[in-house]
């Protein structure tokens, strides 16, 4: 069951005051509880940013708050930020590496290649993860040799003028076409880049997150991890994991009808080139 309304602890990171030296003193202890001391963390949680200065801190206040028998470190990628993004992360104590190459997939593979985790999770800077979420993401590269990459749900928290009520139903309809996109195009086109993860080393086996032309490097990696290693993708459907991202992007594309409108047109498009772009 998705919920209606925005749970109390992704609304405390979502409100959380990101120009206050206290919240900067609170990440930097819930990140050393995180961190556990280890120079070889098991787990490492990516997060590509540019010019992501008013977002990141409620993003790493709640990833910092998560709470996992795993040792995990965070690794933050300026992908050439102009703004303060990389001092606002350095002064939580969390890790913050370059990237000039402009561009995500850039950023992604840079993230991957600084990692030392043994388990890669991918996050977004404007996005609030659950307490649980890299513990139940994690739990299936764990137990399941076989499973190759995981993926997980998602719900809005509105920024614009369409209300959390609209959301919930749209999401609900959403998770309708990704079980026909999983039959009637690819089950990795429903792997995005903000709540997936996978195994590092075979993260590296495949060439990381490089794909051709026309097609997206977060579905695109989960393809090649499945089809060259013989593997399999997992659905993560707990609400322990479900993440919690702004509508922005859904603003900036026209709003929520539009988005509707665009995501049928996709599902029933089942040209190989539509397929490849998807992915």
């Amino acid at each position: 069951m998705r919920p209606i309304s925005i749970p109390s602890y992704i609304l405390k990171s979502w409100n959380i005051d990101y120009s206050s030296d206290n919240t900067f003193q609170q990440i930097r202890e819930a990140y050393a509880t995180l961190s556990k001391g280890s120079d070889t963390p098991e787990v490492s949680v990516v997060i590509p940013a540019y010019n992501e200065e008013k977002n990141i801190i409620q993003t790493l206040f709640s990833l910092c708050n998560n709470v996992t028998t795993k040792s995990v470190e965070i690794v933050v990628v300026n992908n050439n930020s102009k703004d303060n993004t990389e001092a606002i992360v350095l002064a939580t104590g969390v890790r913050c590496v370059r990237e000039t190459k402009q561009g995500i997939t850039a950023a992604r593979n840079g993230g991957l290649a600084a990692a030392k985790g043994k388990y890669i999770l991918n996050a977004d800077a404007d996005s609030i993860y659950p307490k649980d979420w890299i513990e139940e993401m994690i739990k299936p590269l764990v137990k399941n040799e076989n499973v190759v990459s995981v993926y997980g749900r998602f719900s809005f928290i509105p920024i614009g003028s369409t209300g959390r009520g609209v959301y919930f139903f749209y999401e609900y309809f959403a998770d309708f076409m990704r079980k026909i996109n999983k039959h009637l195009k690819d089950e990795a086109v429903n792997v995005y880049g903000f709540n997936s993860g996978y195994r590092r080393e075979q993260g590296l086996s495949v060439d990381g997150y490089n794909h051709p032309p026309g097609t997206n490097e977060d579905g695109y990696l989960a393809l090649k991890l499945r089809d060259q290693l013989k593997g399999k993708l997992f659905f993560v459907t707990s609400t322990k994991a479900l993440v919690w991202t702004s509508d922005r992007r859904i603003q900036i594309d026209g709003g929520i009808i539009k988005a509707t409108i665009t995501r049928i047109k996709k599902i029933f498009s089942r040209k190989q080139g539509e397929i490849r772009a998807d992915l």
